[in-house]
This record gives structure tokens, C-alpha cells and sequence, in this order.
């Protein structure tokens, strides 16, 4: 049985019992206590035995076990099931994503984590410093797995902030390299995922915020709530991510197109500059035998004084336009 902890709690306070996971039924405890089960990675036969002891429901047994359900919340009568998703950055800029599910009952909390690193042993750890908070009960445990989930979102989105900071900077001073481009587009596809993934968390946590629901009670919500803050946040800033990588290869085209039309004015004012001398010589280059200007002893240095003067002219002119 891959359980990671299994502990009850009366009162806040942890107590010495013995094997609370043992596949059969159990009677419902007193006020003030509970039992909280942690498992990892199990698979069909072991939560079957969860499953028998705690009266899952088979449905919300079948969609613990599939890895990639989407966030949501169900009823099932004195139960609710609740999906969650967790993401993490292990190496470089790929985003990992897990689950956890979580069985919340009047007397009992079960979370099933599948593919993700992130334990919840010190989360326990803390809770169980802070007795007053722990006596509220199971739904006060189920927001505090559900904030620590949320939590780790953050790392995630201040990493790439700090990529796409340096990206947005780099492309004010030259246009992307094709690898930089290759790499916004692969960062925006991340975001696009993560956001889809990570999105109907908001909807979840609205739910348990602001719904009726058994085995959750009304003094909890405002705590569900701020759950749902932080996801809102989390989406806010994948959004602002987004529209910055768009902003990137937008701003350095836009950047490039001035570049390049800065060349090519400069390139038309030195083609008309050079045109002159080229007009003129090719006139005088027709060979015709009667031009009077080549009989005068003036004709050559005229025509050089003529061809300097527009020259030096339109070199003006280009300079105070801008174009040069």
C-alpha cells in the first residue's frame, strides 16, 4: 500500500492509533475528529481498499486513478470529489504536470497524488504545528492541499517572467535570432498549455467558494477563496506572458521594418546621387559628331563643375530630410 501518511486528528491534535487503512468499514467518528490519508502514485487494488473502508464512490475512484482528469468538483452524496492539477519546472523551460485528488467526508480527507514530486509531508508537518487551525476539521485540510498546489504555480511563472524579461530586452536592441524565435513560439505554446490545464482550476475553486456543498462548512469558503484569488492571479500573469512573447516578435519586426527602410533610404539617396554623374557621361558618351561643348575649352571642367554642383545639391538635401 503506497500510503505516505495516515493519521487521525481530534482535536488538533494527532493521535497514536493503529493502522487507520485496514479495508474495512469504519463507524463515523465524533465531532472533532478525523482521519487523514495520504497516498501516492496507488494503483486500482490498492485504493480499492480505500475505497471500501471510506464508501468512495466507484466513479470518483475511477477518475482518482486516470492521471489526466481535468479540475473540477463533484457530489457524491455526504462526499465531495475534488481534481486538482499540479505543475512543476524540473529542468529547463518544459512544465511537468501531476495530479491530486482529493475524497473529503464529514469525518475524513483522502488525497491520491500521481505525477508529481511536490510531497505533502511538510505541508502535514506545519498543519499540525497550528492545533487551532487543524480542530476545523477536514475541509480546512483539503484548502490547505489545494493552496499548497496553487502555491507551486508561482515558481513556474516567475521563471519564465525572467526569460521572456530578457527576450523583450534583447529584441529592443536587434531582431531574434531564429533560435530566440523558435524558443518564443515554444514558451507560447507552454503558456497555452499550461493555461488550459491549470484554467478550469479557477471554476473548481469558485465552487467550493461560493456553493453549498456537504462535508464543506460556510466558514470554510472565505478560505477557498483565497485559493481562488491566487488562481486568478496565476492565469492573469500566463495572459500577461502571452501578450508579451506576441509583443516581442511584434516590436522587433516593427524595429527590423525601420532598420531596413533606414537602409533603403539611404541606398535610394546614393543611387540618385550617382545617377547625375552617370546621365551626364552617358550623353556625352553617345559619340555624336557635333557637340559644340567638346570644341570649347570650358566644356570639360563645366560639365564636372555641373555634375559636383547637383550632386553636392541633392547630398543636401538627402542630409536634411534625413535620409543620409
Amino acid at each position: 500500500m503506497t500510503i505516505i501518511a495516515a493519521r487521525r486528528y481530534s482535536a488538533g491534535q494527532a493521535q497514536p492509533t493503529e493502522a487507520l487503512v485496514d479495508g474495512l468499514p469504519r463507524e463515523d467518528l465524533e465531532r472533532g475528529t478525523f482521519d487523514w490519508i495520504g497516498l501516492a502514485n496507488t494503483d486500482a487494488d490498492e485504493l480499492a481498499v480505500v475505497q471500501k473502508q471510506f464508501g468512495l464512490h466507484p466513479l470518483a475512484v475511477e477518475d482518482a486513478l486516470n492521471p489526466t482528469q481535468m479540475p473540477k468538483v463533484e457530489v457524491y452524496g455526504r462526499h465531495v470529489f475534488i481534481v486538482a492539477r499540479t505543475a512543476a519546472m524540473e529542468e529547463g523551460e518544459r512544465i511537468d504536470y501531476g495530479q491530486t485528488a482529493l475524497f473529503l467526508g464529514p469525518d475524513f480527507v483522502v488525497s491520491v497524488r500521481s505525477g508529481s514530486t511536490r510531497a505533502h509531508t511538510a505541508l502535514r508537518a506545519r498543519l499540525e504545528t497550528d492545533a487551532d487551525r487543524l480542530a476545523e476539521g477536514p475541509d480546512f485540510v483539503a484548502h490547505a492541499i489545494l493552496d499548497f498546489l496553487v502555491d507551486g504555480y508561482q515558481p513556474i511563472i516567475d521563471k519564465l517572467e525572467v526569460s521572456v524579461q530578457a527576450m523583450e530586452e534583447r529584441a529592443i536592441d536587434e531582431f531574434p535570432e531564429q533560435t530566440t524565435i523558435r524558443r518564443i513560439f515554444r514558451l507560447r505554446r507552454q503558456l497555452r498549455r499550461f493555461q488550459r490545464i491549470i484554467g478550469p482550476m479557477e471554476e473548481m475553486c469558485d465552487r467550493l467558494a461560493t456553493h453549498e456543498l456537504p462535508a464543506v462548512d460556510h466558514t470554510a469558503r472565505i478560505w477557498f477563496r483565497d485559493v481562488l484569488d491566487h488562481v486568478r492571479r496565476t492565469m492573469a500573469r500566463i495572459e500577461g506572458l502571452k501578450e508579451t512573447l506576441a509583443s516581442i516578435v511584434e516590436t522587433a519586426s516593427l524595429l527590423e521594418q525601420h532598420r531596413q527602410g533606414e537602409m533603403t533610404r539611404q541606398l535610394a539617396s546614393w543611387a540618385a546621387i550617382l545617377a547625375v554623374p552617370t546621365a551626364i557621361a552617358g550623353i556625352y558618351g553617345m559619340n555624336f559628331r557635333y557637340m559644340p561643348e567638346l570644341e570649347q575649352t570650358w566644356g570639360y571642367p563645366a560639365v564636372l563643375g555641373l555634375i559636383g554642383l547637383i550632386c553636392g545639391g541633392l547630398w543636401v538635401r538627402f542630409r536634411r530630410i534625413g535620409w543620409l
